[in-house]
């Protein structure tokens, strides 16, 4: 196996971390394999937040479904889906008197935009996943930097045409993080498809779930099978329902 390959299949989820900084000069080197991510038309339609404030830390630790974790790590970088850096400058190049010229309306950013530019950033930010593992860095993803729009909107002075799509906090992992069991992967015959997509049914889900564990706790109580615990830990819990609300307020703003 290739060291590339070693650094992929080994990568999990890391949060918690030894009291370490990272280095300036790695964090430097991540951020340049970051950079050199893939990018729609060479756009860089993302921007990249470093908090290196940690009062701030401690606001995202709490306002991204309470995890402590955020505050204690010593990188935090949100990934910004960004159309306002292009926009903005196609105003200031004149772009509009153009379109008068032309007999045009002036375009401005739609919903397509924001789903390139979520595609840009989340490329970049798993560039600076894969840069963190080969300096010996942990990670962790964080999807609820997409909850309570107006409150990250105004704690991190984001204008219209810019969405925290992602988070990711970064750390050198404890020996209990590094000791820790890989989870399972869906097997690939439920993941890829030749040609054209393929709707699973009811052996193929009694198949792709035979090796996954119910949860334990009392929220389980009464659930008989893996859907019904995603249901109500994932798709049907607290912070799913404020993450839908929150990319709808934000939508209103993108495309008002």
């Amino acid at each position: 196996m290739n060291q590339v390959m070693e650094v992929l299949m080994k990568r999990r989820s890391v949060r918690a971390y030894e009291e370490r900084k990272v280095s300036a000069e790695v964090r430097a080197e991540i951020l340049k394999a970051t950079l050199r991510a893939p990018t729609a038309g060479n756009l860089m339609l993302y921007s990249i937040l470093d908090i290196t404030d940690q009062q701030v830390k401690d606001k995202l630790a709490v306002t991204c479904d309470h995890q402590p974790f955020i505050a204690r790590a010593p990188m935090v970088w949100v990934f910004l889906a960004d159309y306002q850096r292009w926009y903005d400058y196609f105003l200031a190049s004149g772009v509009e008197e153009l379109c008068a010229r032309r007999g045009l309306a002036l375009e401005k950013p739609s919903e397509s935009d924001l789903f390139l530019a979520c595609c840009d950033a989340m490329i970049a930010a798993q560039n600076a996943v894969i840069a963190a593992e080969s300096f010996g860095l942990g990670s962790c993803y964080i999807g609820d930097i997409m909850e309570q729009y107006e409150t990250h909107r105004d704690l991190l002075d984001l204008p219209p045409y810019v969405f925290p799509i992602g988070m990711v906090v970064f750390g050198y992992p404890t020996q209990q993080q590094k000791d820790r069991e890989l989870t399972s992967r869906f097997d690939e015959k439920f993941i890829v498809f030749e040609n054209k997509y393929r709707r699973l049914g009811g052996s193929d889900f009694d198949e792709m779930f035979a090796s996954r564990q119910l949860p334990k706790g009392r929220a389980m109580e009464g659930i008989e099978n893996i859907g019904q615990a995603a249901y109500v830990n994932k798709f049907g819990a607290d912070f799913s329902i404020e993450m839908r609300r929150s990319v709808r307020e934000m939508l209103k703003a993108w495309s008002g």
